[in-house]
């Protein structure tokens, strides 16, 4: 019954699917924290750059997103985001349009928590004589983090299942061999069962452990 286990190699498919999350994650995280800094920034040009950002990368699907990294950056402009074997040319590749499109995702998570922060706090850092960059890094984005555990955790478990779109530029992870399967076996509603648990495994614990997480560093006020 569970032959087309055997001869494909599932676990390797659903680590393609970790690796892929984890790094996009971390750069999602990184760009999108700096577009948030932008938005809320005194410089008219910053927040313009960043509104602009966001509301069109959130209104483009991830898809063109993808094969755009793709035929786009590779093939046209010949950018290989120093690789040179095209399997791991397209998994960076894969990695970079992920990044970029949640990065708009994580923008406005953490912006909603920068809000969350009282006004006076930052008047009164200012008035001590920080400035705005020392004012963001050191007392309002650490509390504004732990306001928005909990949307990042969703922006998270959405990132985890948009990694099937990788597979639209060959990317080996895990809806990339389910679509082999399909083809190859005769088991349809077996494979799609398999691989929507394979997604549960690796979704309800970070919603769980996240959740956790939102509840113990949650600020008081």
């Amino acid at each position: 019954m569970f032959d087309f286990l055997d001869v494909n190699d599932l676990l390797g498919a659903f680590w393609v699917t970790v690796q892929l999350t984890v790094y996009s994650a971390l750069g999602s995280l990184i760009w999108g924290t700096l577009l948030a800094g932008m938005k809320v920034s005194p410089v008219p040009l910053m927040r313009g750059f960043s509104t602009a950002y966001v509301n069109v990368v959130r209104n483009i699907p991830l898809t063109v997103i993808m094969v755009f990294s793709s035929l786009g950056l590779f093939q046209t402009l010949g950018v290989k985001l120093g690789a040179s074997d095209f399997t791991d040319i397209n998994f960076r590749l894969a990695v970079l349009a992920l990044a970029a499109y949640t990065a708009a995702f994580v923008c406005e998570a953490v912006r909603s928590g920068i809000n969350t922060v009282p006004v006076g706090q930052a008047e009164a850092a200012r008035a001590l004589g920080l400035s705005f960059t020392q004012v963001l890094r050191l007392i309002v984005l650490p509390q504004a983090f732990r306001a928005v555990v909990n949307p990042l955790s969703n922006v998270l478990i959405a990132l985890t299942k948009n990694t099937t779109v990788a597979s639209a530029i060959g990317v080996a992870e895990a809806a990339y061999l389910m679509k082999g399967m399909i083809e190859a076996q005769a088991q349809l509603i077996l494979i799609a069962l398999v691989f929507a648990f394979g997604f549960i495994v690796l979704t309800l614990p970070t919603g769980l452990i996240l959740g956790w997480v939102s509840k113990k560093v949650a600020v008081k006020r």
